[in-house]
């Protein structure tokens, strides 16, 4: 049986628990994740006499960490953590406004509708104290989350390969691939059916803002981490991103539905419509992203834009549903590759992994027309 969700004080906050099965029946570990209500607390030493946030707070071990809200205020958030006896430095929490699912279209079974930071991996913690500033946030709470351990966690998952009958002749070849069961996906947890579009005409590219600092064995249980997430606290129907690459060059399905099927995605407001979300995890802003993480983009791009008979070199236009740097309508040329600051007011996909996509979006081409 799954051990039993924590009960526990923390410096004493009520702590509400909430528990999920795996997808592994023989896990000896489930999702587990504790939410802290914030409150005002005194602040001397950043001059504001008083802002929302916690103290410095003993916790149950978890390794993700994210705020949540309701309504659509953008505040300014920062969290720290312990391991051990060791507090990190302050870490500021990006808003994920701009990745979301339109309301109108995408997700019809929105269960929570809130708003949240992105969900940050910390590697194993036992503290948190977080600050919030900026425009009033209702409701708002940490959430530590412990994606738990499964067997399959340290073993090399198999990749799938297209079937010749995929791959035709004159189309660039599927890479490798990692699908859903290989990090432990729970479909309990989905809302509703897969949404299917048309076709792809682009590719957004993201990274997840997290750390860098992750092992082969992290990555299944930060991807169970993101979908747990979006889904259990975002009230998303599916992790937002069609799919996820890791530092070590391997390719991960995200959202159901078929990943080689036009589904639709909750990674760039505004433009999930005719394109595919995929997000590279780590931070980018000051850290260049490893040789074998953008072999994978170019494989995977290369591959999924031209069995749509997309360029990878080249433009598509776009008409946004709405986003904060395009208003409803707008048509906008953005090139096929494009990244993820070219749609919405954001830094993603930090500073070098945006310098690299013309190289990206160069081989991607020199990889279709090789085929």
């Amino acid at each position: 049986p799954p051990p039993p969700p924590p009960t526990a004080l923390l410096g004493g906050v009520p702590v509400a628990a909430q528990t999920a099965e795996p997808a592994e029946p023989a896990s000896p570990q489930a999702v587990q994740a504790t939410s802290i209500r914030l409150a005002a607390v005194a602040d001397a030493s950043s001059g504001v006499p008083h802002r929302v946030g916690t103290p410095r707070l003993p916790t149950a071990s978890y390794s993700m960490v994210a705020v949540t809200w309701r309504g659509t205020a953008e505040p300014r958030v920062a969290v720290r953590t312990r391991s051990g006896r060791a507090w990190s430095d302050w870490r500021e929490l990006h808003t994920l406004h701009e990745h979301a699912p339109e309301s109108v279209t995408a997700e019809p079974a929105q269960r929570m509708q809130r708003s949240g930071t992105e969900l940050l991996w910390v590697g194993p913690s036992d503290g948190v104290q977080v600050r919030m500033a900026g425009p009033p946030a209702q409701g708002a709470r940490v959430t530590l989350v412990d994606p738990g351990t499964l067997p399959s966690d340290t073993r090399t998952p198999a990749a799938e390969s297209a079937p010749s009958a995929v791959a035709g002749v004159g189309q660039a070849p599927q890479p490798k691939i990692r699908v859903r069961r290989a990090w432990g996906a729970d479909d309990s947890w989905r809302s509703g059916d897969p949404v299917y579009m048309h076709r792809i005409k682009m590719a957004h590219i993201h990274h997840s803002a997290g750390t860098n600092n992750y092992t082969r064995s992290d990555v299944p249980a930060i991807i169970r981490g993101m979908y747990w997430y979006h889904t259990q606290q975002l009230g998303w129907s599916d992790i937002g991103y069609n799919f996820v690459v890791d530092k070590f060059g391997r390719i991960w399905v995200g959202r159901a539905g078929g990943y080689r099927r036009p589904v639709r995605g909750a990674h760039t407001l505004g433009f999930n419509h005719a394109s595919v979300g995929v997000a590279a995890l780590g931070n980018f802003d000051g850290t260049r992203p490893p040789r074998r993480l953008v072999g994978a983009l170019v494989r995977l791009t290369a591959w999924k834009l031209d069995a749509y008979g997309r360029r990878p070199a080249g433009y598509s236009w776009m008409r946004s549903h709405g986003s904060d740097r395009y208003p409803e309508g707008t048509r906008v040329r953005l090139r096929t590759i494009d990244g993820h600051r070219d749609t919405n007011q954001t830094a993603c996909p930090g500073d070098h992994l945006y310098g690299r996509l013309p190289e990206i979006r160069r081989r991607a081409q020199q990889r279709v027309d090789a085929f």
